[in-house]
């Protein structure tokens, strides 16, 4: 497989960069082996924590550290992030080595850490440019991604050290009370309100599931590395500051809450974020009905509607969030400018999912 399909780094944007010495000085003190000079690039996909490629002679990783601005109140822990790959590390060989991490304030100004980097292929928007899959190929691949996170959910979060990192107990009841309440901390003026839509979703709150696990919370195309060498082989699987433990039939929610078929109406493929023509994907419910089968649990699309539609909730206040950031001038990131869209896009879609939210 052709190299060039690699994940690329770029020129670090302006208002986000490193101070290059002190973070050379403290990779060299706290890494043993490393030698050459540091070159930094970063990432420039994603809205959230910041990811720069570090250089150093032959050697590549990742560092991640906070977005500049405003930031959610228990959003951008870089201690938990680091915490969840050290522990997942050998159990769970998608996720990144985990080299170091640090709260000392005069390397950057805020907790930072830094991985191993997983080099492969990461479908954005648009494929990249060499790759094309034919249509059993991409049924393939989505059977894949939900097979990879059937495997996360069913990990012993127990027998890895994580019984402390989540409250699984009421976790639904939260997700929907905290995320209605960023979403009003967060709604600017031109913001749709999703009032209605909130009180629908906490009249309609399951039962307590007896089913927890580690959740990713951010799990979709983006997310994952694919094999330069058999690009229908994930084999990373990146992001993984909003996980916790819960209901996994949330992760399922917000990972389909992404998921943009060709049977979508335009306004919604228009706003889609990943790969939305490749041949072959799964619809939404096959998507369901893979997991389901893989899982070993009975779930249809109606039992699973609740879910897909906090999911679809859920994307609109982190749009929101990083819109927020953006209309008060806390970034000059003109990507952020057009998330104003997305929310309306997803009010629309939310009204046409509940009729009687029209």
């Amino acid at each position: 497989m052709n190299m060039d399909l690699s994940d690329r780094a770029v020129s670090i944007r302006e208002g986000e960069e490193l101070d290059v010495k002190k973070v050379e000085e403290f990779l060299k003190d706290s890494i043993t082996g490393l030698s050459g000079d540091l070159v930094v690039e970063q990432f420039p996909s994603g809205f959230s924590n910041l990811t720069y490629l570090i250089r150093v002679g032959e050697r590549e990783m990742v560092l991640r550290r906070p977005p500049f601005g405003r930031k959610a109140k228990t959003a951008h822990d870089m201690g938990r992030e680091f915490r969840i790959l050290s522990a997942l590390n050998g159990v769970y060989p998608y996720t990144p080595k985990p080299l170091l991490y640090s709260e000392d304030p005069e390397v950057m100004g805020c907790p930072f850490y830094v991985m191993e980097r997983i080099p492969g292929i990461i479908l954005r928007k648009d494929m990249p440019k060499g790759l094309d899959f034919t249509p059993e190929q991409g049924r393939a691949l989505c059977h894949t991604l939900m097979d990879v996170l059937c495997e996360l959910h069913a990990i012993d979060y127990k027998a890895v050290g994580l019984q402390d990192f989540g409250r699984p107990v009421g976790y639904v009841r939260r997700q929907v009370e905290g995320w209605s309440e960023r979403y009003r901390q967060a709604r600017t003026p031109d913001a749709p309100t999703f009032e209605n839509f909130m009180k629908w979703l906490e009249e309609r709150i399951p039962e307590e599931s007896s089913r927890y696990s580690v959740i990713h919370n951010d799990y979709k195309f983006d997310n994952v590395v694919l094999s330069l060498k058999d690009p229908l082989k994930i084999i990373g699987v990146l992001d993984w500051e909003m996980a916790t433990i819960g209901d996994p039939l949330m992760d399922l929610g917000c990972s389909l809450a992404y998921w943009v078929h060709p049977t979508d109406s335009p306004g919604v493929q228009a706003a889609s974020m990943m790969v939305t023509h490749m041949p072959g994907l799964l619809t939404k419910a096959e998507m369901v009905e893979r997991y389901a089968r893989t899982a070993g649990i009975k779930l249809s699309m109606d039992d699973f509607m609740f879910y897909y539609c906090f999911g679809i909730f859920r994307v609109a206040v982190i749009m929101q969030q990083i819109y927020y950031r953006y209309y008060h001038g806390q970034t000059k990131d003109k990507r952020f400018a057009m998330l104003i869209f997305s929310s309306h896009i997803i009010d629309e879609e939310l009204r046409k999912q509940i009729p009687d939210l029209a």
